[in-house]
């Protein structure tokens, strides 16, 4: 599932790609994924793309008038190409695909890490993202200009798991509203948005923390070394992310991870072999040796 590291790039790298660019048509192959209707989706057409963005898990593209919100949920997967390159998604068919024209520049206010990368389609050239989702658990919405249409999980979101804003002290003060165990906790939209099932553990192995803990049993030194644990391993995966995802941004790479989906593996900071449960479809991975 992609969670705020994996949606972090495509932002910025769709951003680079495709921002400043005119969506000349898109291609709906499977309906069920778009929430929209054909005369929303036809409205889109000819109207140039001004940012692509993330919330917590969320993509969002703002146009010139409308916009289109993002979740890819479970197996949504993008991949940005130079139209006409003959690159399509492999293993499953793509769900949506949206083409741009070409534009005069690339816009000024793009991610270092993406300026003049190879990998960007050219700005002469037309360009193509194509999404598939073979389980079609995800959903993009498209909004019209001065509708109020919800979109499930938006508004319940607290601030982004890596908001320059949400300081140690505010972290501490909204733990606080939220009982319950700690990797339910990460996982809580409500609590910091951009963290899934994947991050929880990570973040969990640095702080020495185990999963099933009560949020009321931790010490204070403890729910900081949680805040920590969180600032540092975030920034840390995207900027392994950026550096191996590009150009294919449809791979979701976890290899890197300390302990998730590591089960049986050696821990990396204490040797102790891996534990790894699995709940409801779930897997939960924790090192027994390390974490309290």
């Amino acid at each position: 599932m992609p969670e705020l590291p994996d949606v972090a790039i495509l932002a910025d790298a769709f951003h680079a790609g495709l921002s400043g660019r005119t969506l000349r048509s898109v291609e709906v192959r499977h309906p069920f994924v778009l929430r929209a209707t054909p005369d929303e989706v036809t409205a889109l057409h000819g109207q140039r793309l001004e940012t692509a963005a993330r919330r917590g898990k969320f993509l969002v593209f703002t146009f010139e008038r409308d916009r289109l919100v993002a979740n890819a949920m479970l197996s949504g997967r993008f991949r940005m190409s130079t139209a006409g390159s003959g690159k399509r998604l492999l293993g499953a068919r793509e769900a949506l695909l949206f083409f741009f024209g070409s534009r005069p520049s690339p816009p000024v206010d793009v991610a270092a890490w993406t300026r003049g990368a190879a990998w960007l389609p050219p700005s002469g050239a037309t360009a193509e993202l194509g999404y598939r989702d073979a389980t079609q658990m995800g959903r993009l919405y498209v909004l019209p200009a001065g509708t109020s249409r919800a979109v499930p999980g938006w508004e319940e979101q607290g601030p982004d798991a890596d908001d320059p804003e949400l300081d140690l002290d505010e972290w501490r003060q909204r733990i606080r509203r939220h009982p319950g165990e700690l990797k339910a906790l990460l996982r809580n939209q409500a609590f910091v948005a951009g963290i899934g099932n994947a991050y929880s553990d990570e973040i969990l192995h640095a702080a020495q923390l185990l999963p099933f803990r009560k949020r009321t049993t931790l010490a204070a030194e403890e729910v900081d070394a949680l805040y920590q644990a969180t600032r540092s391993v975030l920034p840390r995966a995207i900027g392994v992310l950026r550096e191996r995802v590009p150009p294919t941004f449809e791979t979701e790479l976890r290899d890197f991870l300390a302990v998730h989906n590591k089960g049986g593996r050696p821990c990396p900071r204490c040797g102790t072999r891996i534990t790894e449960v699995s709940a409801g479809g779930i897997a939960t991975s924790y090192c027994r040796g390390c974490q309290r």
